[in-house]
C-alpha cells in the first residue's frame, strides 16, 4: 500500500496512518536536551546530561528556551555594573518611567474627557432650564400630566413654583463649574 493510496482511501490504511501519526507525535519528544560534552561535541538526547556536565555546557532543556541565550543577559548587566555604569540617572528604569508617564497622560485624558462630558451636560441642562423659564413667562396655558395620566392645567401658584424650580436649575447649571473635590 502506498502513501498516495492511503490518502485516497484512508479506511484501508488505518494501521499505517496510526503508525505515521505516532511517529510524528513522538518527533518533538526526541532530543529535548542538548549539551556540549567534554570533547566539545554537541549531544542531543531525550535524557538529561550526566551529572559531570557543567551547567554552562547545557544548551537546551525540555520545554525551555535555549540556555545559551538566557545567561547572556545577566552577564551583560554584570559587566555594566563592573564598569561602574549606573542603570539610569537616579537608579530609575527608563521603561518604568515611560509607562508611568503614559499612565499619567491616560489618566489626565480620562479626567479631561469626564470634565468635558459634565460641562456639556451642564450646558444642555442650562439651556433647557432657560427655555422652560421663558415658556412659563410667556403666559400661555401650561399643562402637566398627573399620576393618573390626566392633564392638569397650571394655576398661578403652580406656575410660580415651576418658575422658581427653573430659576434654581439655572443658578446651579448656568454659572461657572463648581470646583472639583481634591483627591
Amino acid at each position: 500500500m502506498t502513501f498516495l493510496s492511503c490518502l485516497i482511501r484512508p479506511s484501508s490504511c488505518g494501521s499505517a496512518l496510526a503508525l505515521a501519526g505516532a511517529l510524528l507525535a513522538a518527533g518533538p519528544a526526541l532530543a529535548q536536551w542538548q549539551w556540549v560534552d567534554s570533547s566539545g561535541n554537541k549531544v542531543f538526547s531525550d535524557m538529561p546530561p550526566p551529572a559531570a556536565v557543567p551547567e554552562k555546557n547545557i544548551v537546551k532543556r525540555p520545554g525551555a528556551r535555549p540556555a545559551a541565550a538566557a545567561p547572556a543577559a545577566p552577564a551583560a548587566s554584570s559587566e555594566g555594573a563592573a564598569d561602574g555604569a549606573a542603570p539610569a540617572a537616579g537608579g530609575s528604569d527608563p521603561q518604568l518611567e515611560a509607562r508611568k508617564k503614559q499612565a499619567e497622560q491616560a489618566e489626565q485624558a480620562r479626567r479631561k474627557a469626564e470634565a468635558d462630558k459634565q460641562a456639556k451636560a451642564r450646558a444642555e441642562t442650562c439651556e433647557r432650564a432657560k427655555r422652560s423659564r421663558d415658556t412659563i413667562d410667556s403666559g400661555i396655558r401650561l399643562a402637566i400630566t398627573n399620576a393618573k395620566g390626566e392633564r392638569e392645567f397650571l394655576d398661578d401658584k403652580a406656575r410660580a413654583a415651576e418658575r422658581e424650580r427653573a430659576e434654581a436649575l439655572i443658578r446651579s447649571s448656568c454659572g461657572p463649574m463648581p470646583a472639583a473635590p481634591a483627591q
